[in-house]
C-alpha cells in the first residue's frame, strides 16, 4: 500500500503520524500532572499509547519505560477479548493490575478507554502507572505467592459511560495502605486517556478523517519494513550468552541464544534458571518487552516504537523459567531480573559485531565497534515505610510516624565503544532519578548523603559510569523499614573488550552492619541506611585511555590518584600534570614504578 502512494500522500501520512505521537505525549503529560504518586510525577514510571480497533499499538508517548510500554502493547488485546470494542460505550474506562494481563506486577494499573468519533469507536487509548501500594506484603520480594502481594483486580470497568464504579473503588480503598493516593492515581489514568480522546478528535477533524484504519496500516507497514531493513544490515547467524545475577536466596542464571535471519530476530532463553520461590519472577510479556527494547536500541533506535516495529523481534521463553513464571508465582519485583535482559542480549550482539570483516564494516559502523559493557541494570528503588504497626529490631516503643514511599535511584551504565558510561543513570528503564526534596516532602525521611561513588566505574579505554552513595535516616532519627530489592552486589557488571568490571553494590547500616540484598529489614532509631550503588563496566584496555581524560577524571573526583596510577598507568608530576615519559614507561611495564 505504501509503495503505491504518491509523494504528497506520504507527506500527509507523515504529518498525521507525527501528530499522533504528539497526542499520546500530551496524554502522558496529563498523567504526570494529575498523578498523586511521586513515582509517576517525579520519575516518569508510566506509559501511554494509542491503539487501533484491533488492539495494535500505533504510537507511544516519549515519556515512559520500555517495561510498561511494550507490555502494554500486548495487554490491550486482553481487554478486547473480554470487552469487544463494539460493546464499549463513550465514557467507558476499564482497568486491571493482573500481572499476566497487564505489565507484570500488581503495583502497575493499566487502563483502556475507547475513543469515539462521530459516535463510532475508532481506536483505544491505554495508560499504565505504578501506584505506591496495593496492600499485601508491600513492594518487595518476600512473598511466596502472588496472592500475598496485594489486591488483584481483573479487567473491570472503572467508569461506565462516565459514571464511576464506586463498588470497585470501595474494594480498592479497603485493601491498600494509601487509599487517597491510589484512588487519585486511578483517576489520573482515566483523565489522561480522556485527554488523548479529546486531542484525537481534534486531529481527526483537522485532517478530515472518518477512521484511523488507513493511517494505522501505513504506520505499521512502514515501521515493520524499516525495522527489517535495519536488521538486514546485521550479520546473519546465531550467538549465545549467559549472565549471572544475585537473585534472592541463590544466584539466578540467565541464558539466551539470539539468531538473526531474513524475517527478523529470534531470542531463545533456554537454559535460564527455573522460577524462584520469591517475588523476583517475570511474567512473559515483561520479558518480551525488554528483549525487544534491547534489540531496538542497537538495530532500530530511530524507528518509532509500535506494533509494526516490534513484530520482527520474537522470543521463545521456557514455561516455568524465571522469565516465564506461571500463576501463582510471586512477581512483585519482576524488574530486578527483567532489567538485566538488555545486558544479556548485548552480549550476544557483541559477538555478532565481531564477525564482521573489513568489507562489511561499512554496514553499520557503530554496530561493528561492539556493544556497551554491562551496567548496573536494575534500578535501586527501595520502598521505605514506617508506623506503629511495624515491628522494629530496636524494640522502639516511642511514637513512630506512618508513611509509605518508593524512591528511584540508579547506578552507572556500562561504557560504550566510543564513549564513557553514564553515571547514576537508569538504563534500561529510563526512569528519572527522584529529587531528594520530593521524597523528603512526602515522607519523614532525610537524605544525609547523595553523591557519586568514586572509582566505581570500571576502568577502560572508555570508563564505566559511576554509581552513587546514599545515606537515609528517619526524621527525628525515628526507625523505619526498607523493602530491599537490589542486585549487582554479588555479581558486579562486567567490562567488555578488555575493560574492567565495575564496582559491586553494597547495602548496609552506617553503623557497619551488612544488610541483605533483598527482603524487608529494619533501620534502628538513630542509624542510617547506606546504599552504595554499582558502577558500570569499562570498555577497552584502560592503558589506552588518553592521559588527559584520566587527569580530568581525577580533578573531578571521579577516580582516585591510586586508580590513575595503577588502573590507567598515568604518572603525575608533583604539580599534578601528566608525566608523559614516565606514563609511557608505566604502561609498557606496569610493575616498573611502585606506588
Amino acid at each position: 500500500m505504501t509503495e503505491n502512494m504518491n509523494p504528497l500522500e506520504k507527506i500527509h501520512n507523515q504529518l498525521m503520524w507525527n501528530r499522533l505521537i504528539s497526542v499520546v505525549e500530551e496524554q502522558a503529560q496529563t498523567l504526570i500532572r494529575t498523578s498523586f504518586s511521586t513515582t509517576v510525577r517525579e520519575a516518569g514510571d508510566l506509559s501511554a499509547g494509542i491503539f487501533d480497533p484491533q488492539g495494535r499499538m500505533l504510537a507511544q508517548a516519549v515519556t515512559g519505560t520500555p517495561g510498561h510500554v511494550n507490555s502494554m502493547a500486548e495487554s490491550v488485546r486482553h481487554f478486547l477479548d473480554k470487552h469487544p470494542l463494539e460493546s464499549m460505550k463513550e465514557g467507558d474506562c476499564y482497568l486491571t493490575n493482573d500481572p499476566w494481563l497487564a505489565t507484570g506486577h500488581l503495583h502497575d494499573f493499566t487502563t483502556v478507554t475507547p475513543a469515539f468519533h462521530h459516535d463510532r469507536p475508532v481506536g483505544l487509548f491505554s495508560s499504565t502507572s505504578h501506584v505506591v501500594d496495593v496492600g499485601g506484603r508491600g513492594f518487595g520480594p518476600d512473598a511466596r505467592q502472588v496472592f500475598e502481594e496485594g489486591l488483584n483486580i481483573p479487567i473491570l470497568p472503572l467508569l461506565r459511560e462516565g459514571n464511576i464504579n464506586q463498588d470497585l473503588l470501595e474494594i480498592v480503598r479497603a485493601n491498600v495502605r494509601e487509599p487517597v493516593q491510589v484512588q487519585g492515581d486511578l483517576f489520573s489514568l482515566a483523565a489522561c486517556n480522556d485527554e488523548g480522546c479529546r486531542r484525537l478528535t481534534e486531529m481527526m477533524e483537522e485532517f478530515r478523517l472518518n477512521d484511523l484504519q488507513n493511517l494505522a496500516d501505513h504506520i505499521l507497514d512502514v515501521s515493520k519494513n524499516a525495522t527489517l531493513k535495519n536488521l538486514s544490515r546485521l550479520p546473519q547467524g546465531s550467538w549465545h550468552n549467559t549472565l549471572d545475577v544475585d537473585g534472592y536466596d541463590q544466584p539466578v542464571h540467565l541464558e539466551a541464544r539470539l539468531s538473526i535471519n531474513d524475517s527478523g530476530v529470534d531470542i531463545d532463553f533456554k537454559g535460564t534458571s527455573p522460577a524462584s520461590g520469591f517475588g523476583i519472577n517475570v511474567p512473559p510479556a515483561y520479558t518480551r518487552a525488554y528483549s525487544a527494547f534491547a534489540v531496538k536500541c542497537i538495530a532500530a533506535p530511530e524507528i518509532p516504537n509500535n506494533a509494526g516495529s516490534l513484530e520482527p523481534i520474537r522470543t521463545t521463553i521456557p514455561q516455568g523459567s524465571i522469565l516465564n513464571a506461571p500463576r501463582p508465582y510471586p512477581v512483585a519485583v519482576r524488574h530486578v531480573i527483567g532489567h538485566m535482559l538488555p545486558d544479556l542480549i548485548f552480549g550476544c550482539l557483541h559477538q555478532a559485531s565481531q564477525t564482521l570483516n573489513e568489507k562489511e564494516q561499512g554496514i553499520g559502523e557503530e554496530f561493528s565497534q561492539g556493544m556497551p559493557a554491562e551496567g548496573a541494570g536494575t534500578i535501586w528503588n527501595p520502598q521505605l515505610r514506617g508506623g506503629k504497626n511495624y515491628s522494629f529490631e530496636s524494640g522502639d516503643q516511642e511514637e513512630i510516624l506512618d508513611f509509605n514511599i518508593v524512591t528511584f535511584n540508579s547506578g552507572g551504565t556500562g561504557a560504550r565503544p566510543n564513549k564513557d558510561g553514564l553515571s547514576a543513570t537508569a538504563f534500561p528503564s529510563g526512569v528519572r532519578t527522584m529529587p531528594v526534596e520530593a521524597t523528603e516532602n512526602a515522607a519523614p525521611v532525610l537524605f544525609r548523603r547523595k553523591e557519586f561513588r568514586p572509582d566505581s566505574g570500571g576502568a577502560g579505554r572508555w570508563r564505566g559510569g559511576l554509581g552513587q552513595v546514599m545515606e537515609i535516616e528517619g526524621k527525628d532519627q525515628q526507625p523505619f523499614n526498607v523493602l530491599a530489592m537490589f542486585d549487582r552486589v554479588h555479581h558486579p557488571p562486567k567490562g567488555r573488550a578488555g575493560g574492567e568490571t565495575g564496582t559491586a553494590g553494597r547495602v548496609s547500616l552506617v553503623s557497619g552492619k551488612e544488610l541483605r540484598v533483598k527482603g524487608e529489614q529494619s533501620i534502628p532509631r538513630g542509624d542510617r541506611l547506606k546504599l552504595e550503588l554499582p558502577g558500570g563496566g569499562g570498555f577497552g584496555n584502560p592503558y589506552t585511555r588518553e592521559p588527559e581524560q584520566v587527569l580530568e577524571d581525577l580533578m573531578d573526583g571521579l577516580i582516585s590518584a591510586e586508580s590513575a596510577l595503577e588502573k590507567y598507568g598515568v604518572v603525575l608530576h608533583e604539580d599534578g600534570t601528566v608525566d608523559e615519559e614516565r606514563t609511557l614507561i608505566k604502561r609498557k611495564k606496569p610493575n616498573y614504578f611502585q606506588k
